[in-house]
């Protein structure tokens, strides 16, 4: 059981949204939440490649003296 939440009421949850959005618009739904997911992890990836990059890249000058 997830959190006190057992098969019964997942089926009501899944019963009440189904009669609110109806059945054909359950996939679009679903999609367009597949897609924002997607994007953020995405964005989340970029950001954390350019925090990574430029300690990687770039090198200040007391470093470049303690190597040559």
């Amino acid at each position: 059981m997830l959190g006190g939440i057992g098969p019964l009421e997942i089926g009501l949850i899944l019963l009440i949204v189904l009669l609110l959005f109806g059945a054909k618009r359950i996939p679009e739904i679903a999609r367009s939440l597949g897609r924002g997911i997607k994007e953020f992890k995405k964005g989340v990836r970029e950001v954390e490649s350019e925090m990574n990059e430029p300690a990687e890249k770039e090198e200040t000058p007391e470093k470049k003296e303690l190597k040559g």
